[in-house]
């Protein structure tokens, strides 16, 4: 390739994708399941609501595994 300094293998691509998303899920997680704690001890009936907040948090890191899976294959 010209123009290109060096190249990236793509293993160390998809370990950093991965390891940087479960970075970014593990932070949104810690943010958003306090603050659903938080929701669930003054009204128990949103329970359910903060659920899905969670879940939407750790989605982040299932996103980056397809990615990493994607590089890997080489699509």
């Amino acid at each position: 390739m010209e123009g290109v300094l060096f190249e990236i293998p793509k293993e160390i691509a998809a370990a950093a994708v991965m390891s940087l998303s479960a970075i970014g899920a593990a932070y949104a997680i810690a943010v958003t399941g306090g603050a659903a704690a938080g929701a669930t001890a003054e009204k128990p009936e949103v329970f359910g609501k903060v659920l899905i907040f969670v879940a939407l948090a750790e989605a982040i890191a299932i996103y980056g595994l397809i990615i990493a899976i994607l590089i890997l294959v080489g699509i």
